[in-house]
């Protein structure tokens, strides 16, 4: 993780209910397959936290093998798009005209300053949601607050019921707050499709004298 995140982070570490996710992660990690690999959990956290211009909060990792690489909604190289990511890109092509790239990793958003953070940061092969409950919706919340309190012009990018609950911890006076429906195919035509967000980010941080995100 970068630098800027460790007093944040070690903080929270030391609390009670992660001490209670931290043993059942243990457990988990040894006796099932859960991704994303142990050592990439935290991937979000490598982008500087003084650097970040846009959040985008995901649900939970990709259950497939070799998908999940802790960076919310990417896939490492080499691995198929997940249908969600095919209707983000779709919507970014749409919305801005640029290409649709030919691979999933988001590496280069987050490069950038995009936040890709998932509200759960595990999850069990094959079995989506299965580590809902256990103390990451409290971790992932508190790392929202302190981007509010830390930061001023950030974009939160909420889509879907998980990431929209998280409004609450965001001051809409210092910050914008974009919401949809999430990508997904099941409810990407509910509102998802042409909520033109990427441009509006990108408006956003140019009003506030920062450099659009190359999506």
């Amino acid at each position: 993780m970068h630098e800027s995140w460790k007093k944040y982070l070690d903080a929270e570490f030391t609390k009670p209910y992660f001490q209670k996710l931290s043993d059942f992660l243990k457990q988990e990690y040894a006796t099932k397959t859960i991704f994303p690999p142990k050592q990439q959990v935290f991937s979000a956290f490598t982008t500087d936290l003084n650097k970040i211009k846009v959040v985008i909060i995901g649900q939970d990792p990709y259950h497939g093998t070799g998908q999940a690489h802790g960076l919310a909604f990417s896939v490492n190289n080499g691995v198929a798009i997940p249908p969600s990511l095919v209707n983000i890109f779709k919507e970014i092509h749409e919305d801005t005209g640029a290409p649709i790239p030919d691979n999933g990793n988001l590496r280069r958003w987050a490069d950038q300053g995009v936040l890709l953070l998932n509200n759960t940061l595990t999850v069990e092969a094959h079995q989506a949601g299965s580590h809902r409950g256990r103390g990451w919706e409290e971790f992932t919340n508190a790392m929202i607050q302190i981007l509010n309190d830390e930061r001023n012009g950030l974009v939160f990018m909420l889509w879907g019921r998980d990431a929209r609950s998280k409004k609450t911890l965001i001051d809409g006076s210092r910050h914008l707050v974009l919401e949809a429906a999430h990508p997904s195919p099941l409810s990407a035509y509910n509102g998802f499709f042409g909520c033109r967000h990427f441009s509006k980010a990108n408006a956003y941080l140019i009003l506030n004298g920062q450099s659009p995100i190359q999506w």
